[in-house]
């Protein structure tokens, strides 16, 4: 008797991507062959031609006027709510979003920044291109047309090229540059091809869109699409960057935890085999209490503050505590210990002072006549 599970497809999909944690090796960036610049001229003839028809009021101009008097709207009105929604597709924002949020994905599943810095180029393009040809021809739109015949240029409008048209073109047509098989990259270019090719012919219906407007958009659309290969180096200059940027921004936040005197001054403990940690004593000094591998704890090992005398220092006698000897350190006072005002403290003496300590001040001043006078 057979055990093995049966998958469904939706789970088949997705082992299939548990196995697929980086980018396939195989898969390569799309080059600019002899085909593509082939395709690439062509288009970009055909580009100008339309450019130049509607420029000269030619055949092309009177079939965007029998169109517009035609009415599609009207003659099919039962469709007019589908379309509506099916415009939407070609919408920059919504669109977008939708193909950024797989892109992202697939770039975290891949860890590779390609995708979406692929995605941010070809939108850049198209804004700059097609944008630049709206405003600079400035043709108006059927609904606001003035003069019969007219091509209707240099008025103000924005409609030509249609950016419906050439965002469906590029947004969707993106999927299948980025297609990591073949047979992904052909479905994926028909799927976006019946997408841009409808939502450019909903435009015309709609009335929002002159026939040449749609023409040129799918032929600025497929220009940028065709012309992404020089921009590879590009492409992979930009995600080599965010990645080096990224590993800056880490080393700094890790390296960061910790000031460089610290660490310069922790060195000779660390290289001795023993464990340190920090306890602050003072607001311009810092405790490091060293332990030996027994579980044993020294001494604290304060550091020096600046203009500070301890008891020790001053109890010490004058022959082992003078201004000449090489081993005076002064010692801070231990963390914890409560702080007493000037009149409390214990009289002590400067280091380096001639006169002599306290236990022989007292032997002198049991056998003195009077008092010793002065401090």
């Amino acid at each position: 008797m057979r055990t093995d599970q049966i998958l469904t497809r939706l789970e088949r999909v997705f082992a299939r991507l548990d196995r697929e944690p980086e980018r396939p090796a195989h898969l390569q960036t799309p080059q600019m062959s002899r085909h593509r610049v082939v395709l690439l001229g062509s288009t970009l003839a055909f580009y100008l031609a339309i450019v130049v028809a509607v420029l000269t009021t030619s055949w092309l101009v009177r079939l965007d006027w029998q169109i517009m008097f035609f009415r599609p709207y009207e003659q099919w009105p039962q469709l007019h709510a589908f379309l509506d929604y099916l415009v939407v597709l070609g919408q920059r924002g919504p669109t977008a979003v939708m193909v950024a949020a797989w892109l992202g994905w697939r770039s975290w599943r891949q860890h590779t920044l390609r995708p979406l810095i692929t995605l941010g180029v070809a939108l850049l393009l198209l804004n700059i291109t097609v944008g630049a040809v709206k405003l600079g021809l400035g043709r108006l739109g059927p609904h606001y047309a003035t003069e019969i015949g007219s091509a209707e240029l240099f008025a103000g409008g924005d409609i030509f090229p249609s950016g419906h048209t050439a965002n469906a073109v590029v947004t969707w047509g993106i999927l299948a540059y980025l297609a990591s098989t073949g047979v992904t990259r052909r479905v994926l270019s028909v799927v976006s091809a019946v997408v841009s090719l409808s939502v450019g012919a909903t435009t015309v219906y709609l009335g929002t869109h002159w026939v040449s407007d749609v023409l040129l958009g799918w032929s600025a659309g497929l220009l940028i699409l065709l012309a992404l290969p020089w921009f590879e180096p590009l492409i992979a200059r930009t995600e080599t960057y965010v990645f080096d940027v990224r590993e800056l921004l880490r080393r700094r936040a890790e390296t960061g935890r910790m000031p460089a005197p610290v660490v310069a001054a922790l060195t000779p403990l660390l290289s001795a085999g023993g464990k340190w940690q920090l306890r602050p004593v003072t607001a311009v000094s810092t405790e490091v209490v060293v332990g030996t591998a027994t579980g044993a704890v020294e001494e604290p090992v304060p550091q020096p503050v600046r203009g500070a005398v301890t008891v020790a220092a001053a109890a010490a006698p004058a022959s082992a505590v003078t201004a000449h000897s090489p081993t005076a350190r002064p010692v801070v006072h231990p963390a914890g210990r409560p702080h007493v005002i000037r009149s409390e403290r214990t009289p002590v003496t400067p280091v380096g002072s001639r006169r002599p300590a306290h236990t022989e001040r007292a032997a002198t001043r049991g056998t003195a006549a009077r008092p010793v006078a002065g401090g």
